[in-house]
């Protein structure tokens, strides 16, 4: 469902947001009924407190709680926290919120209206905001958007959403913006080169694709790369029942990219953006690719195949290697990749690779701006040696089980070549729900990037 602003209405109710600090200075400009109400409900001001509150002359105003900068420092969306708790309504900010604040925590409420119904009935509408005096409704509305579709592909099973679901998905995205679309798909991977991919996929019974998305004709190259396991049982080297529960989630990447490129052309950036995604099911069937195998990529470099469970950075190889060849100006890939990221940092943390220090320091103070905390993880060139396993170019599971999510991202950039490239080895996931941010699928690291790309490539 949309989530967007509501309609100005004259009966929309006053929202005050208070932090604990300031309630005692915002009662002084009340009546002595109010006072004694806001003392007599306990409200003082912490996250996610709210109170409804009759004024002397009839009318209703709302307070939600703030609480203090520690505790904010400690979640996301403070905001939301209140929202979610407030009765079905519009509401109007009044006071309390920082400008600083004021696109983030507006963004925050939006998302308190996100339910994933595709299965079950629909809730009624919670809550609504009218958007403040000064914030940019088309950019909030455009970045909610994205992070609905985002996590709507991710929450979606691989019976709804396999390769061809999601060629689909994009498909619509790019009808929706006047991009252009194309789609490789079986056999034609072998014929137009792209040998990893097809490998990876053809055990499945939906074929793999190479999906393509491309809009703009000016501006500077950029290039998203996805990953697109739409559902991963390891191939022949099997995940145990308990590890393929969350498999739908392995094509987040490309899910996250998509979110991307809808703020992208929504927002019309002066870029000339393309989106790539390795469509696929690693499945288990008799021509399923194995351990030991030596693959061929479209880059010329052969990898021998140690674990078909770390099949993602086999797809974003060709993907890459395609990507290299029409020098973007950047290159950006994010995937489900390693659970030795998840290890490092957590699921809250959107890792990422760069050897660029200018692009790590951009990126790392727009995630701070927009609430959306990103890591920077290092390639570390001793770690060559790792995935060199002798009698190919490259090992695509190095053995030792340390620095699984370096070497992951130092095979990458092999593909990536001489272009500016960026990788995010993201969860795409909320373990548990939080404001704003319900159990489930989620954008992770694209708000961050859509903030900092119009410097990182002097729009």
């Amino acid at each position: 469902m949309p989530l967007t602003f509501a309609a100005p209405t004259p009966e929309s109710i006053p929202l005050h947001i208070v932090e604990p600090g300031g309630l005692e200075n915002w009662l002084l400009d009340r009546s002595e009924a109010e006072t004694a109400w806001v003392r007599l409900n306990g409200f003082t001001g912490k996250i996610g407190q709210t109170l409804l509150v009759p004024t002397e002359g009839g009318a209703t105003l709302a307070l939600a709680g703030f609480g203090t900068a520690k505790d904010r420092a400690r979640t996301r969306y403070a905001l939301a926290a209140a929202a979610a708790k407030l009765p079905a309504a519009t509401y109007d900010i009044a006071t309390g919120l920082p400008t600083e604040l004021l696109e983030t925590e507006c963004l925050g409420w939006l998302l308190t209206g996100y339910v994933f119904d595709r299965y079950r009935k629909k809730s009624d509408a919670g809550a609504l905001l009218v958007a403040p005096v000064g914030i940019d409704v088309p950019r909030v509305e455009a970045i909610a958007a994205a992070e609905v579709l985002a996590r709507d592909l991710i929450n979606t099973p691989t019976s709804d959403m396999g390769p061809d679901k999601l060629a689909e998905a994009a498909e619509a995205l790019a009808k929706q913006h006047g991009a252009r679309f194309n789609a490789i798909v079986g056999d034609d991977l072998l014929e137009q080169n792209f040998p990893m991919i097809h490998a990876v996929g053809r055990a499945s019974a939906t074929p793999p694709r190479l999906i393509e998305l491309a809009w703009g004709t000016e501006g500077p190259k950029l290039t998203l790369v996805g990953k697109g396991v739409c559902f991963d049982t390891g191939g022949l080297d099997l995940k145990p029942a308990a590890s393929m529960l969350l498999m739908k989630k392995d094509m987040g990447g490309s899910a996250n990219v998509l979110g991307l490129a809808h703020m992208i052309m929504a927002m019309q950036l002066p870029v000339q953006l393309r989106v790539l995604i390795p469509a696929v099911e690693n499945s288990v069937a008799g021509n399923a690719f194995r351990p030991s195998d030596i693959l061929t990529s479209r880059k010329g470099l052969t990898v021998e195949i140690n674990n078909t469970d770390a099949e993602g950075r086999l797809v974003l190889a060709d993907a890459l290697a395609l990507a290299e060849e029409d020098k973007p100006d950047l290159l950006i890939s994010m995937a489900t990749l390693t659970g030795a990221a998840r290890v490092a940092v957590g699921p809250d943390l959107a890792p990422f690779f760069t050897d660029h220090d200018a692009d790590a320091a951009t990126l790392s103070a727009a995630a701070k701006r927009v609430d959306d905390p990103v890591w920077r993880l290092p390639f570390h060139e001793p770690y060559e040696s790792k995935i060199d396993p002798g009698i190919a170019d490259l090992d695509n599971a190095p053995s030792g089980g340390f620095a699984g999510a370096t070497t992951a991202a130092m095979f990458l950039r092999h593909f990536a070549g001489e272009a500016r490239y960026m990788h995010f080895d993201i969860y795409a996931w909320m373990p548990a729900s939080a404001p704003g941010r319900p159990k489930g699928g989620v954008g992770q690291g694209i708000r961050a990037l859509f903030e900092a790309l119009p410097e990182m490539l002097d729009l």
